[in-house]
């Protein structure tokens, strides 16, 4: 990498509950073990709204599958199994894109997956889902909170994320949050 150190992006939490799905990025952008930007914008929504997605890894990489996701959620009319399945393939297969070091989170309004480089499109078992230096916290607050509560989903990604950012030096408070209900 000519002595250069990669810009990551941390900790991206969905949550689906009660026909409600939310999407939770944190803001925090680093370059080795320093923060560079503190509201960077990690999770957006797409397809008119109907779709969210969510992005961890090496800033460059994310913002290369983010636009190639959008592309083929358009070409195929919205379907995010379909769309996230081929994605994961091109991923896979594609000499330069195998290359590529983020991870996905992508949501509709019946699912949630996790797209990997190593052709993984996983859908959680228990409505949540997080990815990121992070994420392992997110996603047990999460979890906790969904068993515990009766808070809807865009609260629990939100406080989630928040106790997330309280352990790990990598994720702060920053938080934008994009739903669809």
């Amino acid at each position: 990498m000519n002595g250069q150190k990669e810009t990551r992006s941390t900790t991206v939490v969905a949550v689906m509950r009660d026909g409600m799905v939310a999407m939770a990025g944190d803001g925090q952008v680093s370059m080795g073990e320093t923060i560079v930007k503190g509201n960077a914008r990690k999770v957006r929504s797409i397809h008119d709204g109907r779709v969210l997605v969510g992005f961890a890894g090496a800033t460059a990489d994310a913002f290369a599958l983010f636009d190639r996701f959008e592309t083929r959620i358009k070409e195929y009319n919205g379907d995010l199994t379909r769309a996230a399945v081929e994605l994961a393939k091109e991923w896979r297969t594609d000499r330069m894109l195998r290359r590529l070091e983020a991870l996905l989170l992508v949501a509709d309004r019946e699912r949630i997956f996790l797209i990997s480089g190593n052709g993984d499109v996983i859908e959680p078992e228990h409505g949540v889902i997080a990815v990121g230096s992070g994420g392992n916290y997110a996603l047990a607050a999460a979890r906790a909170l969904m068993d515990e509560t009766t808070l809807n989903a865009r609260e629990i990604a939100e406080r989630a994320l928040m106790i997330a950012a309280d352990i790990c030096v990598y994720t702060n408070g920053s938080v934008t949050v994009e739903e669809i209900a």
